[in-house]
């Protein structure tokens, strides 16, 4: 991400430092991840210490500071869905995307978590891509569903 783009961003929130964490999360949305070179320039134009910016980016797990995929699934491991089969969804998603919670394929298209609540109990299990909710999905469902995101 070139500093012009996060420019424009923190000058949408005129400079201030009350909106850093606005302004991450909109670096993070349009580049999947916080890189480094961001952090810096972010603390530079807001004059908040690099630190305190690293802090916060570590602290909320909304944010990413290694890079990641395209498209972001999510798997609910909330109770009602335990229940209702989220690690055998879990573990198809595992199988046609290579990857475990937590990390992100190589070719940087698909970056897989579990949740423990998505808020939509009553359609469990759930599986969410790019924060589109798949209700009452079914292990033979999920490839049909990935294949929507190229």
């Amino acid at each position: 991400m070139d500093n012009e783009k996060i420019d424009k961003i923190i000058d949408k929130h005129h400079c201030e430092a009350s909106s850093l964490i606005q302004v991450l999360l909109e670096i993070q949305s349009e580049n999947h991840w916080l890189p480094k070179e961001a952090l810096e320039r972010v603390s530079e134009r807001l004059e908040v210490p690099l630190t305190r910016i690293q802090h916060i980016a570590t602290f909320y797990k909304a944010f990413s500071l290694v890079p990641k995929g395209r498209h972001e699934i999510h798997i609910c491991m909330g109770t009602a869905c335990h229940v209702r089969g989220a690690t055998r969804i879990l573990d198809t998603v595992q199988d046609l995307t290579g990857i475990k919670p937590g990390e992100t394929d190589s070719n940087l298209k698909f970056s897989l978590q579990t949740v423990n609540c998505l808020g939509c109990c009553a359609l469990g299990p759930v599986m969410e891509v790019d924060g589109k909710h798949h209700g009452k999905i079914a292990p033979a469902n999920v490839a049909d569903v990935l294949k929507k995101y190229d």
